[in-house]
């Protein structure tokens, strides 16, 4: 298992360099100049002419490429145009906001998903079968933007009952202000766990090893519990990675609906600003989050599934 972790982690790299790479040149194709942009239209020819010096940026694009890869391999990810801050200082002060409420979202989504799921599938063709599943439905059909602005019209503007915007002074004020964001959040992946769960859990339950134990008269629960779920986990598990990572970068629109000061307002602030090292930065960092989840994800599963870890050292 570990030569396989050490795969997959070598594979990991050129996924990092072709994101690398097509961020750094797509990111000199948006219109402006960030010197002009960072220093304002009343900047002299000398402060323009400075900063693009100390930007690179009189330099060819390759050449601008491998002073910031050479950079960044010394855990330097440049400065931010329009903060004059170092870009990881400004990624360590938004990203645990963005953390806070993303995890908290996921949690939600697998505690909500698993129960409910479960249940449908132990109460197939039910009422609460059928109310579940197009539950489900509709929350995966949901515009995550839409639902926001929703949430924020009913639950802040006619009733008043919850924050519409911010992150709050601390303690209660904060969780309050939580409510929404996680909320939106957490719809779409609960609803996605929900009928995965439902899937899974019908085939297990439904096989002749469930029904002899139901033969030997173990309890309904221990059974459902014990064996059924942890039969069922290799699915959700993927799921839960793909959910997992899509929080993440789901959490940035959703930051921009409600002014949560996260990964999602530096993004959109980075862009408007054209500011180079913060865009490249950021979004460096989404990409290695998803590889590192992915890679968490195909570990969990292998000790989940010891036959998937062997079958792809065979195939290895």
């Amino acid at each position: 298992m570990a030569k396989l972790i050490l795969r997959r982690t070598l594979q990991m790299i050129p996924v990092l360099l072709i994101v690398l790479t097509i961020t750094f040149v797509l990111t000199r194709q948006i219109p402006g100049d960030p010197v002009l942009a960072a220093l304002g239209e009343q900047a002299t020819p000398e402060m323009v002419a400075q900063m693009r010096e100390e930007m690179h940026l009189n330099e060819s694009v390759p050449v601008q490429f491998f002073y910031y890869v050479s950079g960044m391999l010394q855990g330097d990810f440049g400065t931010s145009i329009s903060y004059n801050r170092p870009v990881v200082t400004l990624i360590a002060n938004y990203l645990p906001n963005t953390l806070q409420i993303a995890l908290v979202s996921i949690a939600l989504a697998i505690l909500i998903g698993l129960g409910v799921g479960t249940l449908s599938a132990i109460k197939q063709y039910s009422f609460w079968d059928y109310f579940a599943t197009v539950l489900a439905l509709v929350g995966v059909s949901i515009p995550r933007f839409w639902l926001g602005l929703m949430m924020v019209l009913v639950f802040s503007v006619n009733l008043g009952v919850l924050p519409p915007f911010g992150m709050g002074t601390g303690g209660l004020d904060t969780v309050l202000h939580m409510v929404m964001p996680c909320i939106c959040l957490m719809v779409a992946p609960a609803a996605t766990f929900t009928r995965i769960t439902r899937s899974s859990m019908l085939e297990v339950i439904n096989n002749d090893s469930i029904r002899a134990l139901q033969a030997r008269g173990l309890k309904s629960t221990v059974i459902l519990w014990k064996h059924a779920l942890k039969n069922a986990l290799p699915p959700i598990v993927t799921v839960f990675g793909l959910q997992l990572a899509t929080a993440f970068t789901g959490a940035i629109l959703t930051e921009t609906i409600f002014s949560w000061r996260g990964m999602g307002s530096l993004i959109v602030g980075a862009i408007d600003s054209r500011d180079y090292p913060l865009i490249q930065g950021t979004v460096v960092l989404v990409a290695l989050a998803f590889v590192v989840i992915n890679l968490l994800t195909d570990i969990a599963y292998m000790v989940i599934n010891p036959k998937y870890a062997a079958e792809s050292m065979k195939k290895g």
